[in-house]
């Protein structure tokens, strides 16, 4: 195999890594917990500048870029500290709109946040470096590891693979627990959730919290690989990327949304590449965002449930006696009047 083709296939496998974090945390906000957030780029965003910055080091007095705080932190720190910073973001925008909100107002709070987070970073240059964004980060272990360039990009699809399977591991243990299950029905029925004593709040705002976690991690793996983030990277139709990868792939499956950033953001998308030129300028790109709302509305009307759908738990018949009406056996305790 050719070393371009090395190139541009590590290169994929770690776009797909990034892809896959991100839409498993869009799944425990959305597919799981019923959450719909279209604000879930600036999470990611908020992870991306946050590792940036710790890897940049402090802003020189002068120089082409000025940002907020600054450190040379060692690998994986500032992916760590980036989902942290995911997560209390969440936790802050969840606590303006999901405790006090109905869902379908939390949807028009988050597009508006959105909105909001990317105005701000373009236009105040001292935040994030205004509409430039950052460059030049520096690569983890670049420095340590003497590898020529393509072995440092498969070095980096292995970083990459292992953070997936720890995510992953996360995830499953969530979604597979009695939290899951909670989380489900919460997703379902809030009242019914609610009646049986469920803090429907507090589950709602654990999801979410988690989901910017991911969203945090995600963020700095990409911005650790290209070196590179602006405010044009996350504006608010790169959300409905992820949408549509969960909603194609199977809402509320692990292995679903694994399967629909493998659909969405990486095949159909990375396929437009190699459509050849036609028609004015700008018109294959104008093709992305066509193909993602075709998908979108197609899963929707014919395949709600994606191409593999979430599992139903499917609980024992009773019992024959039970099922015709026969009296249960009573205790011997209660039968005594006690």
């Amino acid at each position: 195999m050719s070393v371009a083709w090395q190139f541009y296939i590590s290169t994929v496998l770690i776009y797909l890594g990034v892809d896959v974090i991100a839409c498993w945390g869009l799944n425990l906000q959305f597919g799981v917990a019923g959450l719909v957030n279209f604000a879930y780029i600036i999470f990611q965003a908020a992870g991306a500048y946050t590792a940036a910055v710790l890897t940049l080091g402090p802003a020189t007095r002068g120089g082409f870029q000025q940002y907020i705080g600054g450190a040379h932190l060692p690998f994986p720190v500032p992916i760590l500290v980036a989902g942290v910073v995911g997560g209390l973001l969440a936790a802050v925008v969840g606590g303006l709109a999901i405790r006090r909100l109905r869902s379908d107002y939390e949807a028009m709070v988050m597009l508006v946040v959105s909105l909001i987070a990317t105005s701000v970073a373009t236009n105040q240059s001292g935040l994030v470096n205004g509409s430039n964004g950052l460059a030049l980060v520096p690569k983890p272990l670049a420095a340590m590891v003497n590898l020529s360039p393509i072995g440092y990009q498969w070095l980096f699809v292995g970083i990459t693979a292992v953070i997936c399977l720890c995510v992953y591991w996360l995830v499953h243990i969530v979604t597979s627990s009695p939290l899951g299950r909670t989380l489900r029905a919460v997703r379902d029925n809030e009242q019914a959730a609610a009646a049986l004593g469920k803090n429907v709040a507090a589950l709602r705002m654990l999801a979410f919290v988690l989901g910017g976690v991911l969203a945090g991690i995600s963020g700095a793996i990409l911005v650790e690989f290209i070196s590179a983030w602006s405010p044009g990277s996350w504006l608010y139709p790169e959300t409905f990327v992820y949408f549509t990868a969960v909603i194609v792939g199977g809402s509320g499956n692990n292995l679903g949304v694994m399967v629909g950033a493998l659909l969405v953001p990486v095949a159909f998308l990375e396929a437009t590449r190699f459509v050849p030129q036609f028609g004015p300028p700008g018109l294959i790109d104008a093709l992305q965002w066509i193909i993602v709302g075709v998908l979108a509305l197609v899963f929707l009307w014919f395949w709600p449930r994606g191409v593999i759908p979430e599992r139903r738990r499917r609980f024992p018949r009773p019992a024959e006696g039970e099922a015709d009406g026969a009296p249960r056996r009573v205790p011997l305790f209660l039968r005594a009047g006690r």
